[in-house]
C-alpha cells in the first residue's frame, strides 16, 4: 500500500532548517510546479477522471511548497481508494506501482519533487501515459459507488466539513 515517510531534520539554524530527504534507492528526479489550483492529469473532455499509473515506476513525492491532495486506486488493496493530503514539509508519499493516482494543488499551487525508482525498461512514454476512469470499467464503477474513501493527512476540521 502507500506509505507517507517522515524524513530528518539535521540542522536548525535561526530562521533555517535542514533536511535530508533522501529516497535511498531513488534514481530518477521529477520537479512538478503547478501554477495555481491545477489538477493533474486534467479531466477529459467528457469530464470524467484522469489518473496516471505506473507499471514500473514507485513515486516518493514531497510537497516543498503549497500542497497537494493525492487521489489512490489500487484495487490490490483492501480499501482500494485513499485520499491523501500531502503538506509542504511534511511527508514523502510513496506510491507502489500500479496504483492509479491524480492530484489537486491548493488555490495558491504547489512545487513537488519526486524522486522515484524506476525499474528497467521504465520510460517517460509507457510511465506517464494517462488513463480515463470513464473507459476503464472497473475504475468508473469504484468511482460512481459512492464508496467512500480513507482519508490521511487531513485536519479534522476538513473531515468535519466534507
Amino acid at each position: 500500500m502507500f506509505e507517507l515517510l517522515n524524513f530528518q531534520k539535521f540542522r536548525d539554524t535561526p530562521s533555517v532548517q535542514f533536511f535530508d530527504i533522501t529516497v535511498p534507492s531513488s534514481n530518477a528526479r521529477d520537479l512538478v510546479y503547478h501554477d495555481g489550483p491545477a489538477i493533474s492529469p486534467n479531466n477529459a473532455q467528457d469530464t470524467s477522471w484522469q489518473f496516471y499509473l505506473h507499471s514500473r515506476q514507485e513515486d516518493n513525492l514531497l510537497a516543498l511548497s503549497g500542497g497537494r491532495t493525492f487521489h489512490l486506486v489500487n484495487f490490490e488493496w483492501d480499501h482500494p481508494y485513499h485520499v491523501v493530503r500531502l503538506d509542504a514539509n511534511r511527508h514523502i508519499l510513496r506510491i507502489p506501482p500500479g496504483t492509479f493516482h491524480r492530484s489537486e494543488s491548493d488555490a495558491s499551487g504547489s512545487l513537488v519533487i519526486n524522486q522515484a525508482v524506476r525499474t528497467q525498461g521504465a520510460n517517460v512514454q509507457n510511465e506517464f501515459r494517462v488513463y480515463n476512469s470513464g473507459e476503464i470499467p472497473k475504475l468508473r464503477q469504484l468511482l460512481a459507488s459512492g464508496l467512500q474513501p480513507h482519508y490521511h493527512g487531513f485536519e479534522t476540521e476538513y473531515l468535519q466539513a466534507a
